[in-house]
């Protein structure tokens, strides 16, 4: 008889290194949202990957740094609790980066010191045109985990190259256990936690400068009816003028960012989608540990 195997798998590196991409490609649906802003992901995303001998529990985490401020320390905090849980590390950089940064070198140090099973891959393989070995990642990478030197993989999230073959290795790790969710399952967060999350998404997408970086958002209600799904969302913000951007001239902004989040929940849903967004100044709530516990982040 054939041993099944279950187990988790914690994805991490650098803001923007395509840890959520990775997530989406391996699941082939979109889980977690995906901007080209860094540090888009704030919370532990949970996908399953359902196999006919295993099941990988894939947890995406914010991108690693150094943090300032009360809501970095906070992603920060849940990046290290998935790396204490997890059965094996899945450590993402990128193929174009010049160098380490100070964070991805801290988790290194741990990772080495605990001694714990990582792989270290090389995403977007696809943007370098010359052999992987002979980037500069790759040598700095080669001195600092001789263990690992020459099996540095090179993938692409964005186009798939790599995935299959990473994920088989990732199973070599994972302890003989039944499966822990049902087999059908893809993840664990909620409709209502994705609908949060999307509304998110096209405020990274619409907007720019600090503005994305100073909203949250939370459910108001989620009444699902066979026919339609109808939903109302608050967007917070930490200051006025940043209300009156994301509302936008005549309400532009806040109906462009409603229908295109709209758009999003229906292809999954299927049905028709109302979907009524407001804004709320919740002052300087990245820097207060009280609100952070309200939207999620503590």
């Amino acid at each position: 008889m054939t041993t099944f195997r279950c187990g988790y798998v914690g994805i991490f590196g650098r803001p923007n290194v395509g840890k959520s991409t990775f997530l989406n490609q391996v699941l082939g649906e979109k889980i977690a949202i995906v901007t080209a802003k860094a540090q888009t992901t704030r919370n532990r995303i949970v996908g399953i990957k359902n196999r006919e001998h295993e099941q990988l529990i894939l947890v995406d985490t914010p991108g690693i740094h150094r943090p300032r401020g009360s809501l970095n320390e906070a992603l920060m905090d849940c990046t290290m609790a998935v790396l204490r849980d997890v059965d094996v590390s899945l450590f993402l950089f990128g193929a174009d980066q010049k160098s380490l940064s100070p964070g991805e070198k801290d988790l290194l140090e741990i990772l080495v010191r605990e001694q714990r099973d990582f792989v270290p891959v090389l995403n977007k393989a696809d943007l370098v045109d010359c052999p992987v070995a002979e980037l500069p990642l790759s040598r700095q990478l080669g001195e600092l985990l001789p263990i690992h030197e020459g099996v540095v993989r090179p993938i692409s999230a964005l186009t798939g190259e790599g995935i299959e073959p990473l994920v088989e290795d990732l199973c070599r790790f994972l302890p003989e256990s039944p499966p822990l969710f049902p087999r059908d399952a893809t993840t664990e967060i909620s409709e209502r936690f994705w609908v949060q999350e999307v509304v998110r998404e096209k405020i990274f997408q619409l907007t720019r400068h600090e503005v994305p970086y100073s909203t949250t958002t939370l459910i108001d209600y989620f009444h699902d009816r066979e026919t339609r799904l109808s939903i109302g969302v608050t967007i917070f913000v930490e200051h006025p003028s940043q209300k009156g951007i994301i509302i936008g001239r005549q309400g532009r902004m806040l109906k462009a960012i409603g229908t295109a989040a709209r758009k999003e929940i229906e292809a999954l849903v299927g049905i028709p989608v109302f979907l009524e967004l407001w804004v709320s100044v919740e002052k300087n709530w990245t820097k207060n540990p009280a609100a952070l516990e309200r939207f999620g982040y503590r």
